[in-house]
């Protein structure tokens, strides 16, 4: 599968930000320094299983995935 990483680092910055662009910068660096860095994935990229289970782990934290 391809870009669902992206997708849910993308639907975890809204989520969290709003749609304020500080609180976006502010969740990308929180990313960033629990090892996943939002600039590493596009839509195109093949998702490496453990860094999309870190991620869909981040996104049921923040209660973007039930």
């Amino acid at each position: 599968m391809r870009g669902r990483t992206r997708k849910l680092i993308d639907e975890i910055i809204e989520k969290r930000s709003g749609g304020d662009p500080t609180l976006a910068t502010i969740t990308r660096t929180k990313l960033i320094l629990k090892g996943i860095d939002p600039d590493k994935f596009d839509y195109t990229t093949v998702d490496d299983p453990a860094v999309l289970q870190k991620v869909e782990q981040i996104a049921r934290n923040t209660g973007v995935m039930s």
